[in-house]
Formats: structure tokens, C-alpha cells, sequence
């Protein structure tokens, strides 16, 4: 007998699909979930991996086990027919080709690293948008510390190697900056006593503040505390090239590294700049308060990858997570022949982690920042995780990490 329940094909698995299948109703609708990446991660947490005070696993969680009752696809969308209500797709491990046919569709897929279109970011550069970026993140700062300690090297090459630059001064950008300070002071000068006098840290920002989205006084708050920790802050400063072993700034200055992270900010897949659908300025899907797509009912789009006409809101997770709730609930709604309202944003703070065991924490009614700030951030981080195995898995991490340090070895 046929299903009377309605197909809902939901693309991506961050924050504002995943947050979508967490709520949907199954018993209301046939569920389908199409992304290249088979878990969700929890990237608050992401840049803790990249030195290893957490492990990978212990932030993701896998869409088949998210929820009872759904069909999981591991490919790519690459194109939305609208006349037939279906979506191409592309397998991402063998690139077979299939279709799928929708009553709904959720797009939310989330954005990519924006390069500006800087020469040689995309070739030299290491992003953190994925547990794979983690991971070579992790497996460069190794590598270059043991190039570094190899006997008779020039001492110009082994500055080189030991400076660890960061591209962009938002969250993700302090906060791997942060981690990597630590991992340098607390783990790495006992495996390598003989050259951390050499390790330079340096955050290049192109606007005059770090942490712009934070109050005025915990960026100066962060700045500060990176200067006693020897983290060299360079504000208004532009990336002109990025080559194989140096950093051309507009001003003209060159800048040898070691490695570089790069951390400004989001653009559009090349998948949405594709759709047909009215895009903003910055390419991403216009959609009314109810997020469905300009000109369509039954198609929806959230995230990173949309914007509600009228409206601007932060690219975070918190944004993101709120819009999926709210989607799913609205979902439910509609199946169920009852009202729904628009979406409303609840602002409900901001943190960031700094290094040394501070954090800040940008909140409506406070301002915090500090060690009694740290030990909010990661209470508040462990409660939002998604799942009791990774709330236990990040305490057992933080907890091994307090013990016995973080491991150094390179896999």
C-alpha cells in the first residue's frame, strides 16, 4: 500500500539540517538525507581537535544513528528540477548518478571557506571546516617541528618552519590560535625542549579588531591576553599571495612560514551559486520568515546557505541549530493541519576560548571572560552536544588531557 505520508529530502548534515532530522516527525513524513559527509560535528569543538585536547570522535555523530526510521545517501545534490519536484544526485565515493523525487525539500548545505579569490590560498592554505582539515592540521604542526629539529638545518629555514600563521580574526581563527598556544606550552616543550624558542604564533586580521562580533572590551580583553602569551596580533593587515613558503601583504611585506591557516569568513558552494532560485549579494538563498524559498511552498532552505529577506543574522551555529528547531517544528505543524508563526532568532550569547584557561563570553545580561569564564564555556559547550556519548566522550577527553597531556605523535 503506498505511503500517504509525505517525502522530505533534507541535503546536509551541519547544524541547521542536522538540527532539522533531530525534531522531524517520522510518523509525519518519509525522511531522506543526502550529503558527501555521513555524520554531523559539533565544530565549537573543532578547533580543540586540532591539537589533540579532544579526539575526533568524540564531536561527531553519525546521520544513520541520528534517527530511527530515515534513508541516509552519501552523495552529492546537483541540481533541483522544480517542474517534477525531483533532485539529481551524484554518489560521493564512486560518482554514480541517481534521482530522487520530493514532496519537500530542506536545502541546507551549508557554506565553504571564502578566499577572496587570493592566489595560491587554495593551494598552500589549510582550512578548519571538517574533521579531515583537523586531522592535517594536527599532522603539519608535528611534521614541522620534527623537520625543524633535524641537525645542521639553516636557522632560517627552521623560523620558517616553526611559524604557525593564522589568517583571520573571528572565532574559529582566536580559538585554533588558542589551542595551539597551549599545545606548544603545556605538551610539545617537553618533546621538543631544544627549538620552541623558536615557534613564533602569528594572527593576521584585515580589519582593526579581533572577535568584531564580540563587545569592544573583550576583543581588547583577547588582544592583550595574546600578547602576554606571545601570539603576535597584526590588525589591518591584507593577504595580496600566499606562496610555497611565504605571505605577500598588501603593504608589500613578505612573511616566511611554516604553515597557515585560513579562517575569514564563508562563501557560497558552487552547488547553490547554481540553483535557480533569487540569491542576496552574497549569493546565498533569499527566503521569507517560514524559510521557504522565494517563489516556492514547498521548498526550503536554512543555514548558512540562506538568508531571510529583510533580516541579518550571524553565520553561527547557534543561528543555525535555532532555524532547524524551528523548520522541524513548523513541519510537524503543517502535517498535522495546525497554524504556524515565523521564525523568531533568540539571541542567546556568544563564547570564545582564548588559551591559558580563559574564555569569553559575550552574553545579553554579562560580559565574562577569564578562568570562571572558561569553566562556563565548556559546561555550556558540553550540555548543547548533541548526544550522552559525546558528552561523555569530551569529558573523558578533557579529563585525559589534564592528566597525561596531549599525545604528540604523528599517524
Amino acid at each position: 500500500m503506498k505511503s500517504l505520508k509525505q517525502k522530505l529530502i533534507i541535503l546536509g548534515s551541519g547544524f541547521a539540517s542536522f538540527s532539522t532530522l533531530k525534531v522531524i516527525d517520522t510518523n509525519l513524513y518519509d525522511v531522506i538525507v543526502v550529503s558527501p559527509r555521513n555524520h554531523f560535528i559539533f565544530t565549537p569543538l573543532l578547533p580543540s581537535t586540532t591539537v589533540g585536547t579532544i579526539e575526533f570522535r568524540s564531536i561527531i555523530e553519525p546521520i544513520r544513528g541520528a534517527k530511527d526510521n530515515i534513508t541516509y545517501y552519501h552523495a552529492y545534490c546537483t541540481n533541483v528540477n522544480t517542474t517534477d519536484n525531483t533532485i539529481q544526485c551524484k554518489n560521493a565515493l564512486d560518482g554514480n548518478e541517481f534521482s530522487l523525487s520530493f514532496d519537500k525539500l530542506v536545502v541546507g548545505v551549508g557554506a565553504i571557506s571564502n578566499t577572496f579569490g587570493i592566489s595560491g590560498v587554495e593551494q598552500y592554505g589549510l582550512f578548519l571546516k571538517e574533521l579531515s582539515d583537523a586531522r592535517a592540521i594536527r599532522q603539519r604542526i608535528i611534521e614541522n617541528l620534527e623537520r625543524a629539529s633535524t641537525p645542521n638545518l639553516q636557522f632560517e629555514e627552521r623560523k620558517r618552519l616553526l611559524h604557525f600563521v593564522v589568517v583571520g580574526g573571528g572565532p574559529t581563527g582566536v580559538e585554533f590560535a588558542a589551542e595551539l598556544h597551549d599545545f606548544l606550552t603545556e605538551d610539545l616543550i617537553h618533546s621538543y625542549p631544544n627549538i620552541l624558542a623558536d615557534v613564533d604564533i602569528t594572527l593576521f586580521e584585515a580589519g582593526d579588531a579581533l572577535l568584531s562580533t564580540f563587545d569592544a572590551v573583550l576583543s581588547e580583553y583577547t588582544i592583550k591576553t595574546f600578547q602576554r602569551q606571545k601570539i603576535s596580533v597584526r590588525l589591518q593587515s591584507q593577504v595580496a599571495k600566499v606562496e610555497a613558503k611565504e605571505i605577500l601583504l598588501t603593504d608589500g611585506s613578505h612573511v616566511p612560514y611554516g604553515m597557515m591557516v585560513w579562517s575569514t569568513g564563508n562563501t557560497q558552494t558552487p552547488f547553490v551559486k547554481s540553483l535557480p532560485f533569487e540569491k542576496d549579494r552574497g549569493s546565498r538563498l533569499v527566503t521569507d520568515e517560514f524559510f521557504h524559498i522565494k517563489g516556492f511552498t514547498n521548498i526550503y532552505s536554512l543555514g548558512d546557505c540562506a538568508t531571510i529577506e529583510g533580516k541579518v543574522l550571524p553565520a553561527t551555529s547557534q543561528v543555525a541549530q535555532q532555524e532547524g528547531h524551528y523548520l522541524a517544528k513548523t513541519l510537524n505543524s503543517m502535517a498535522k493541519e495546525k497554524p504556524v508563526k515565523p521564525f523568531i532568532y533568540q539571541h542567546r550569547g556568544m563564547l570564545a576560548y582564548i588559551g591559558g584557561n580563559r574564555a569569553l563570553a559575550d552574553l545579553p545580561q554579562v560580559k565574562g571572560r577569564g578562568f570562571s569564564t572558561w569553566i562556563f564555556w565548556r559546561s555550556a559547550y558540553l550540555t548543547k552536544l548533541v548526544s550522552w556519548k559525546n558528552k561523555v566522550l569530551v569529558v573523558f577527553d578533557w579529563i585525559k588531557t589534564f592528566i597525561f597531556g596531549r599525545d604528540s605523535s604523528r599517524f
